[in-house]
């Protein structure tokens, strides 16, 4: 669960470059979508036009070609690259932007169909924060970049978007463009439009199938029930965290919210270790491989008492041990929301992290990971699903992120739920503060893979037969 910053290696662009491309548009020479009517065009040019560079910098335009003011918030601009290998990861950064980097969202996806000059994606978004474009408008300048995690060289001369001698701006399509959901500009490498209809997914939830389900139906941490139905209550010391913290079980109660009863795992601290109390439940068993893992979890951006800003960390994951530095039978599967920033990130973040193995010290790490830059706080249904071939993630019935076959879990795991701080240099207040994070239910469906909407399914109809637990996965 432990991270480490990445060196700030890559070159900051300069904050008040405003460049301006008047390039002919090569709207009508490769058949943009919606060319007869786009509400918006997108803009682009390189700040990074080696064919091979450290970082890759799309930086772009969107303008509002429409008759009526347009929310961005609705906009969503995808940029097609080529991974430089199978296993590699990515992370986007915003180096400076007219409308506000904190307005401006970056999350990888893997195409469904992959060519020649992609397999991955970059989607950029914006938060409500970035307002909206009047009629003729546009965002003005938007510094992007993305580089490796482990900061290998990029290629970028196989790139689909990538335009190397795009030095100013000017329209191109081979970067796309949604509106609401519906591709309005650009012609996406073939077989991957945005907007292609998928086959419906199911709804109904196959039958049979061995699973754990816990509605966390107890009274106190202290109840008896929940070591009986397979949970240890943290106590012990140790990582991840704060050093010197206690994990603390008194902190992990149990109310009713909604018609139904939560688990609250709460952390404090009043600025040192000695106060710092943390929480963590997790499966005594570790028997849970490939399937389908769902839980709904509330993130909180606020403490609920005290002063804001602690480097926070509020997860769900599933995960075994290592046995030995970068032992390849280890596995892990995060989602880890940060609402104050942390492991060098300034601000809110949500990762997903499929975890091949790690070396503590020296720290070297190997996983593939997704993020997106905004707020997450409140309830989010959190899907993962391991089968043979890939991972992938889901937040609230959407895709979030597909990790690649080398990550794949050769040993069983355990299902945790924690929440920890990740050092005390966010916020330096001695004044005490606590932070909640909340769990409705958690399942696991041994070896099937349930879409989101077979998750909701099954949920419901636990609930309606008012079954509040229930494990019949075997022990490995």
């Amino acid at each position: 669960m432990q991270r480490r910053t990445t060196p700030q290696r890559w070159r900051i662009a300069a904050a008040a470059v405003a460049l301006a491309g008047t390039a002919t548009s090569l709207t009508a020479l490769t058949g943009t979508a919606g060319a007869a009517g786009e509400t918006v065009t997108v803009q682009y040019r390189t700040g990074a036009g080696s064919a091979t560079a450290d970082q890759s910098e799309p930086w772009l335009k969107v303008r509002n070609t429409g008759t009526a003011p347009l929310q961005l918030s609705a906009v969503k601009v995808r940029y097609y690259f080529k991974a430089d290998s199978a296993g590699a990861g990515y992370r986007f950064a915003c180096s400076w932007a007219v409308k506000g980097c904190a307005n401006i969202t970056g999350t990888f996806g893997t195409l469904a169909h992959p060519t020649a000059t992609a397999d991955r994606y970059l989607d950029i978004g914006f938060t409500a924060g970035a307002g909206s474009l009047a009629p003729g408008s546009d965002t003005g300048d938007m510094q992007l970049r993305f580089h490796r995690t482990d900061w290998q060289p990029l290629k970028q001369s196989d790139d689909y978007s990538f335009g190397p001698t795009r030095t100013t701006y000017a329209d191109w399509p081979k970067v796309t463009a949604q509106v609401a959901g519906s591709t309005v500009w650009g012609t996406a490498p073939e077989g991957n439009d945005p907007t292609d209809p998928p086959t419906d997914p199911p709804t109904d939830p196959p039958t049979g199938g061995q699973t754990l389900f816990d509605d966390f139906n107890y009274s106190s941490s202290g109840d008896p029930k929940i070591s009986a139905n397979g949970w240890n209550v943290r106590a012990n010391s140790g990582g991840p965290g704060v050093p010197g913290a206690t994990w603390s079980p008194e902190n992990v109660t149990f109310a009713a919210s909604g018609g139904n009863t939560v688990m609250n795992l709460r952390t404090s601290t009043a600025g040192t270790a000695a106060s710092t109390k943390q929480t963590e439940v997790l499966t005594k068993a570790t028997k849970f491989r490939n399937g389908t893992y769902a839980a709904r979890v509330k993130f909180s951006d606020a403490p609920v008492s005290g002063p804001d800003g602690d480097h926070l960390v509020q997860t769900f994951f599933t995960i075994n041990d290592l046995k030995a530095p970068m032992a390849d039978d280890y596995a892990e599967y995060d989602f880890e929301y940060l609402p104050n920033g942390g492991w060098g990130e300034p601000a809110n973040i949500l990762y997903t992290t499929s975890w091949e193995t790690y070396n503590p010290d020296p720290w070297q790490a190997v996983n593939q990971h997704t993020e997106s830059r905004q707020s997450y706080a409140g309830w989010h249904d959190l899907v993962l699903t391991i089968d043979n071939n890939t991972i992938k993630y889901y937040v609230d019935g959407q895709p979030f992120g597909t990790h690649d076959a080398a990550y794949l879990p050769e040993r069983p795991m355990s299902i945790n739920f924690n929440q920890w701080l990740i050092d005390l240099a966010g916020q330096t207040s001695t004044t005490p503060r606590a932070y909640d994070q909340q769990v409705d239910y958690v399942l696991h469906v041994k070896d099937q893979v349930l879409t989101p909407a077979q998750v909701t399914a099954k949920i419901n109809a636990y609930r309606t037969s008012g079954t509040t637990f229930e494990d019949t996965v075997p022990t490995a």
